[in-house]
């Protein structure tokens, strides 16, 4: 716009001096083609924004929008030696070669006024700069060794330090104002405090020796800052020589020992936006200055926090501190919701209600201990024993091994379900699982004592309470161990995942009859309530797949790599079913309509489980589950009478009588029993 305005309009050319032989023959040389604007894109796209003059500086910025970045993307270079090459291939070869020929300069400027936070408007000063070249050849190998044997807990993490490694070269190390350590051998500059300690952890370990115990550094030390020289640091931190020092040889011994012990330092936990600088500058400086057996194992990295999904703010209000948090829900239900807040790269979403919810939940579980406590010994005795004891039991086991590897992994949320949540549903199923025979004694100590332990880490306050006061234990419960746990058993879990999926499915069929039972014929009066309720259930089971659907899981193992959990091509697969219905051409193409999803489903599960969801039945015995669950299933579905036949037995098909007919429209399979409810009346006149 400013070559046509210049050209348009002789009064701007007068103003700047600007001759008309240096401004009017010429035209606009296309040197770059970008689809959708073509060969004269500023031209183009100020024909249809109407942009009439330099001075539309809004329409101007949108025009820049439009075609910068897409020029740079899809652009291509049509004038020129690197003609018919994309631009951003052409950009530096072009810089290259100007720079080379001595026809340019390097420089750098602000894409635009640059404002402090204080609303001064910055300048750029050339000023004396200290640089570390973290670029340097065997350094920079030395860092990615450093890495590749560090545990950073998530590919994110370990994508951001590569891509930093990738582009960190020179890093302006020194300022001339503030705080911080100054520069030794030009004590007019200041480290930036990116750049300065970040070999702190290797101080974290002898800093009680130097601050006499004082974390604040509030008394003075035995030991004075001069004494601490560079033969000093180097025989306690690199296995240097026993230096001249009036330090005591054996408190140097011992800071030597103190650092041997901690180093190398197993994890560090820090903020996901100091992973291109300040963590980035710790693996260096580690690689620098100590042996490789003293190079950090692990960076932990995380996000920032939310408060109730939205970002924290003092001027909108969504703001909290540490101390209002705690002082308004106290600090165990603060940790309680932290913990629950997320874990990960992903900015945490801290909840006020789930830190109100956690006061009630940690509350009424003292009550609830409290009251089992006093009830004793109207509990079951002797050891677990029933079939809804070793459920719990397994349910125990889990959580121990699971908070275990939650904890291990700093995936405090995960550690929060299995250790707290999983747990109080599984003693919660358990008290109604066990119905008038109640709880065992023996077990429900154990949970009480478990779970304590778990969630100790999350909400220690409550935990000591609970383990000096409740439970009458001696010591601390962070000093008690992680609990001791069996095998866990994943059959016995999935036999009582069965259990309780059948009893919902039971309940709505049982449900869905009673409500068409108590539909009269047209005419007739409606029979009495006590003789047409339903009262007695039977349940039909087949544990192993036939027909169709063995049929399709028979294709599915001799298709499947249970190593890599992935399935051959569906051509083969469709191909493999046609085989088996070859000689049934139509009987095939009427069960297709139902291969296909089972198929899918099949494949899901086996991907997410691995070879077993292929079995033609169950890995546990599915009468032998309900059988033993009689008197549950009777409670929760308030039947009289409760039995478990096979769907192939002819004389267990003649008791359903005229409701038979529904094993043949809905045929049970494994894992999908088929309930049938009828009257009392009824089921005592055809048996």
């Amino acid at each position: 716009m400013a070559l046509q305005d210049l050209i348009t309009k002789p009064a701007l050319r007068q103003k700047y001096g600007v001759q008309d032989e240096w401004v009017l023959p010429f035209n606009i040389i296309p040197i770059i083609n970008i689809p959708e604007f073509g060969d004269k894109s500023a031209e183009k796209v100020c024909l249809d924004l109407k942009i009439k003059s330099q001075n539309d500086k809004e329409k101007l910025a949108e025009a820049k929008r439009m075609t910068y970045l897409k020029g740079f993307t899809d652009g291509v270079m049509i004038a020129g030696e690197f003609d018919g090459r994309k631009v951003q291939e052409a950009k530096p070869l072009i810089k290259n070669k100007l720079l080379g020929e001595g026809s340019a300069v390097l420089y750098s400027e602000p894409e635009k006024k640059v404002m402090s936070r204080s609303g001064d408007e910055c300048v750029v000063a050339l000023t004396d700069q200290w640089y570390i070249t973290y670029g340097e050849t065997e350094w920079k190998q030395k860092a990615v060794k450093c890495l590749e044997n560090m545990n950073t807990f998530s590919a994110e993490t370990r994508n951001g330090f590569e891509h930093t490694l990738g582009w960190l070269n020179q890093w302006a190390c020194s300022r001339s104002f503030g705080l911080g350590t100054r520069i030794p051998w030009d004590e007019q500059f200041l480290v930036e405090s990116l750049s300065d300690s970040t070999l702190y952890m290797a101080y974290y370990t002898i800093a009680h020796h130097l601050q006499n115990g004082n974390m604040y550094g509030e008394e003075i030390s035995s030991i004075k800052p001069e004494e601490m020289t560079d033969e000093v640091w180097e025989y306690v931190f690199c296995d240097g020589p026993a230096p001249n020092s009036s330090i005591s040889p054996a408190l140097l011994s011992k800071m030597k020992q103190e650092f041997k012990y901690w180093y190398p330092f197993d994890i560090r936990v820090s903020g996901k936006d100091l992973i291109q600088n300040h963590l980035t500058f710790s693996i260096y400086n580690h690689t620098a200055l100590l042996p490789e057996h003293h190079w950090p194992r692990g960076f932990r990295c995380n996000g920032h926090l939310m408060l109730n999904s939205e970002k924290m703010s003092k001027s909108t209000g969504n703001f909290l501190t540490l101390k209002e948090a705690i002082i308004r829900y106290s600090s165990d239900a603060t940790r309680f919701a932290l913990a629950d807040a997320g874990d990960g790269m992903d900015d945490a979403n801290f909840v006020t209600e789930t830190a109100n919810a956690a006061i009630l939940r940690l509350t009424k579980e003292i009550a609830w201990m409290e009251e089992v406590i006093a009830a004793e010994s109207s509990l079951r005795g002797g050891p677990p024993s029933t079939y809804a004891d070793h459920v719990f039991a397994n349910e125990i086991n889990i959580a121990v091994k699971e908070t275990e590897k939650s904890y291990n992994a700093f995936m405090f949320r995960d550690a929060l379900k299995s250790g707290f949540y999983d747990l109080q549903l599984a003693r919660d199923e358990y008290r109604l699982s066990c119905g008038a025979a109640g709880m065992n004694r023996e077990l429900l100590g154990r949970f009480m004592e478990i779970q304590t332990k778990l969630i100790t880490p999350i909400c220690p306050h409550y935990a000591e309470h609970v383990w000096q006061k409740i439970l009458k234990k001696e010591g601390f419960a962070i000093k008690a161990g992680w609990p001791v746990a069996g095998t866990p058993d994943p059959t016995l879990r999935s036999a009582n995942k069965y259990l309780q999926d059948s009893i919902v499915l039971m309940r709505k069929l049982l449900q869905k009859q009673e409500s068409g039972s108590k539909k009269p014929k047209k005419g007739a009066a409606p029979t009495p309530s006590a003789e047409n309720k339903l009262t007695v259930g039977l349940i039909y089971v087949n544990e192993h797949y036939d027909g169709w659907k063995e049929q399709c899981l028979r294709v599915l193992q001799s298709n499947f790599d249970s190593q890599a959990r992935s399935f051959a091509p569906d051509e083969e697969i469709n191909e493999a079913l046609r085989n088996c219905f070859i000689d049934r051409e139509t009987s095939f193409k009427q069960v297709q309509k139902l291969c296909m999803p089972f198929i899918r489903f099949k494949k899901d599960e086996a991907r997410n489980v691995g070879s077993q969801a292929l079995n033609l039945k169950l890995p546990f015995g599915e009468i032998n589950v309900l059988e033993e669950n009689l008197e549950l299933i009777r409670r929760q579905l308030g039947l009289e009478h409760v039995e478990v036949l096979s769907a192939f037995d002819g004389a267990a098909r003649a008791k359903a009588g005229k409701h038979a007919s529904l094993l043949d429209k809905n045929p049970p399979s494994p894992g999908e029993p088929v309930a049938i409810f009828m009257s009392k009346q009824e089921f005592e006149a055809q048996n």
